[in-house]
């Protein structure tokens, strides 16, 4: 995905988020950023989880159905 950005292109994108929040902002906006990403990964593994369990239970409850 990022094999067509060269280091010119990333200097930029760099130097314009250094524009839009300042100097004091970064590191605020990268927690933010961080904790969301977090969340995110939470939350798709919860619901991996919360998944797998109803498959598990749902063979189980059609192999009592079988017997």
């Amino acid at each position: 995905m990022f094999q067509n950005f060269g280091i010119w292109q990333i200097a930029l994108i760099l130097v314009i988020v250094l524009l839009l929040f300042g100097v004091g902002k970064l590191p605020s906006v990268g927690k933010g950023m961080g904790q969301a990403i977090n969340e995110f990964k939470s939350a798709v593994d919860t619901k991996d989880k919360k998944s797998d369990d109803d498959s598990d239970n749902g063979s189980e409850d059609d192999a009592t159905k079988a017997s």
